[in-house]
């Protein structure tokens, strides 16, 4: 090209348009991928990307065509297109204008997400009973996102307009990349140790899935389900799920839905006020003005026109219960002496006076049979006491010695039987019956010593 001329960026684009499209290889071609920020419009033109490990492409199919379509295309899906390959223009990108697509079957991402996602539900993670409430006027707000994504302008904008009083607190946190998942789970903690916030937004703007993972991470879906703080989850737009999301106490579609589900309008409250102020000044009212229709109706009555009449009655229906009460005083005396009278009767008749003095009589004759026959048993034993008696004064050696005998004792008291017992020399004692003979042996003899 000569110096100084040039081309408009239009007829650049459009140069390179044509080149696509007199291309032939550019033409039906067929094109395998994983399906990612897919957006069904309302016109019903399907927009996405098609991407594979290393390389993505936009790709437009257009209601016609898509209403052909035997599934619903969702994001993470693997399909098999056929399309043309050109440039939209007024972006100068290039990309598929789709004909035909068909499912291949999840992609690896989609696959794993799903995978985790049946793990935590089947342990209970997403129960909503393990919910919790989230407040209804939050004064701290922690917020744990990018510091320079279009999130946390949305996030910031969104509660200053709405409720201005709250309070912000920002935990920066990486939200892409192989890192991210560590630096939101340290930031979710984090929140948590200082314990200020009544209640955590954590999420990001949109994006495709892969860009969206840290948010499907289990690390971080335990996290959200450990923190102490209620956390609402503002991950991707309004078509973009997450691990996340279900973890949450609450999930927003957008980072500024999160923030309107976060605090009330102030507007909105001061509304509430006033209404519930109107409804307690309505009350009030009506509390006076009842009030003062029941003190009128009082002063209008006839007992406080006149008050005598009250209590005139009130004496004269005093002493009609005296009166009664006398007339009944002196009749229950009367019943009562009466029983009294009866029961004496009934006593003297079946009381124990006349039992007794048949018990004491009984017992009399008693006492008169026991003596004789204590008498008739002693007399018995003395009987028997004698003849034992006479017998053991028969047999005793006492009644021997009477007669002229004696025993012989040793000198430790042993009654001496043989003069085999003794030894010369040996201090005996005869016992007499009127004394003792204390003796020494001179000589033993025989039975009887002939000489």
């Amino acid at each position: 090209m000569e110096p100084g001329r040039h081309l408009t960026v239009k007829a650049l684009t459009k140069y390179i348009k044509r080149k696509f499209d007199a291309d032939p290889h550019l033409k039906n071609v067929s094109v395998k991928g994983e399906l990612s920020n897919v957006k069904h419009h309302s016109s019903g033109h399907l927009y996405f990307t098609l991407k594979d490990d290393s390389a993505r492409i936009m790709a437009v199919m257009f209601a016609a065509s898509a209403r052909n379509i035997a599934f619903r295309p969702e994001n993470g899906m693997e399909v098999i297109l056929t399309g043309d390959a050109t440039v939209y223009e007024s972006s100068g990108q290039y990309q598929l204008y789709v004909k035909t697509m068909r499912q291949e079957g999840a992609g690896n991402l989609f696959a794993a997400f799903e995978q985790l996602k049946k793990k935590l539900e089947q342990e209970g993670l997403f129960r909503p009973e393990v919910k919790r409430r989230i407040p209804a006027y939050p004064s701290v707000i922690a917020v744990v996102t990018s510091p320079t994504g279009a999130a946390i302008r949305d996030i910031l904008t969104t509660i200053n307009r709405r409720y201005p009083s709250a309070e912000i607190l920002i935990y920066p946190a990486l939200v892409q990349g192989e890192r991210a998942t560590e630096s939101i789970v340290r930031q979710l903690q984090k929140v948590n140790k200082d314990g200020r916030a009544d209640v955590v937004i954590a999420g990001r703007g949109g994006g495709s899935i892969e860009e969206l993972w840290a948010f499907n991470e289990e690390a971080v879906a335990r996290a959200i389900r450990s923190s102490n703080i209620p956390v609402i989850s503002a991950v991707g737009h309004e078509t973009d799920f997450t691990i996340a999301d279900f973890a949450a106490d609450l999930r927003a579609p957008t980072p500024t839905a999160a923030a309107e589900m976060a605090v009330p309008h102030v507007e909105e409250v001061s509304e509430r006020i006033k209404a519930k102020e109107n409804r307690l000044m309505r009350a009030a009212s009506e509390t006076v003005r009842s009030s003062r229709n029941r003190h009128q109706a009082v002063l209008n009555s006839y007992v406080m026109r006149n008050p005598e009449a009250l209590y005139r009655q009130q004496f004269e229906r005093a002493d009609r219960l005296h009166e009664q009460l006398i007339r009944s005083t002196g009749a229950l005396i009367d019943r009562k002496k009466t029983t009294v009278q009866h029961a004496s009767f009934r006593l003297m008749r079946t009381g124990p006076g006349p039992r007794i003095a048949l018990e004491t009589a009984q017992l009399e004759k008693l006492k008169k049979g026991l003596g004789r026959l204590t008498q008739s048993i002693v007399n018995n034993k003395k009987s028997v006491f004698g003849r034992h008696l006479s017998m053991l004064e028969a047999l005793s050696p006492l009644k021997v010695m009477e007669r002229g005998y004696s025993l012989v004792y040793s000198e430790n008291e042993t009654l001496i039987k043989s003069v085999e017992d003794v030894q010369k020399g040996d201090r005996i004692h005869v016992q007499m019956t009127d004394g003792a003979i204390y003796a020494q042996v001179d000589s033993i003899g025989g039975k009887k010593d002939e000489t």
